[in-house]
């Protein structure tokens, strides 16, 4: 390895089974990119805290890592080491939106931006419009961990105070899902899934500006500097975006959908924010 070479601790769980996804075969693919400019090494979510301080190491890149949920101690020790040693991190580790957990959708509803519709108190069921059905799900949830749909009739009996708490959610019949990629504040691609329960079945998607404002609004809103992010929506039937999640954490990027023209240019934006992150640091 030349001495001269930046060095990253890359954390990810490869053997970690996402349901139509496969973490390993992205990972594999992305740090065989990132080592034209890099040294790295890969690590398992549970040995990051104690690795993160090895000598030599001038960042640590979070990628497909799993839900938090499955080693929160681990994480929580990650995040409090890195904070307080000032290491350099990517995705930053100030994100507002999936990094918190799901609050965000409560105060962004609150706030009045296209989100679908989500309470976290039982005197707010009230707020909600009315649906055939809602999702109710932990705010400290991930992956689809902890969720399920119940008729209206059942809100009453959640136990909203029970662990993390719930957030409830009308049930959308939404045309279809897309996501919109960025490195750090500017946008690389858009993908969809036109059928709503074939969630990772995605294809290309050609954003209208209108599609990109809406986009961008949730991107400045979180303030993030350097990083991944992804935010996924829903076309709701009236023809509008709703978000319907800000994934700031370790979202999955889907780089073996793009074309080779598209993938080349994410890396090449994501290599140039790790080189101003390093800059900086």
């Amino acid at each position: 390895m030349a001495a001269d070479r930046p060095r990253l601790l890359f954390v990810t769980d490869l053997a970690y089974p996402a349901k139509g996804r496969r973490y390993c075969d992205e990972d594999i693919f992305l740090t065989s990119r990132l080592r034209e400019d890099f040294d790295l090494a890969l690590c398992h979510p549970l040995d990051a805290p104690a690795l993160m301080d090895s000598p030599g190491f001038d960042a640590v890149v979070v990628r497909n890592s799993g839900p938090v949920l499955h080693h929160q101690a681990a994480y929580d020790a990650f995040r409090e080491r890195a904070t307080s040693h000032g290491v350099p991190v990517c995705t930053q580790l100030t994100g507002k939106g999936d990094q918190a957990g799901k609050q965000y959708l409560v105060d962004l509803t609150a706030q009045g931006f296209p989100v679908i519709p989500t309470v976290d108190r039982p005197e707010d069921l009230g707020l909600l419009p009315h649906a055939a059905a809602y999702v109710v799900k932990p705010k400290l949830g991930a992956d689809s961990i902890g969720l399920e749909f119940v008729p209206r009739e059942r809100l009453r009996t959640l136990s909203f105070d029970d662990g993390p708490g719930l957030l409830v959610q009308p049930r959308i019949d939404f045309r279809y899902e897309v996501s919109f990629y960025y490195v750090d504040h500017t946008f690389q691609y858009a993908l969809y899934a036109p059928r709503p329960d074939r969630r990772w079945h995605l294809e290309r998607y050609e954003p209208t500006p209108a599609d990109l404002d809406f986009a961008a609004r949730f991107i400045d809103w979180n303030d993030i500097d350097h990083g991944i992010q992804r935010v996924d929506a829903c076309r709701a039937p009236d023809g509008a975006l709703l978000l319907v999640e800000l994934e700031d954490l370790n979202p999955y990027l889907s780089l073996d959908l793009l074309d080779d023209a598209t993938r080349d240019s994410f890396v090449a934006a994501f290599k140039a924010s790790l080189h101003r992150l390093l800059d900086r640091a």
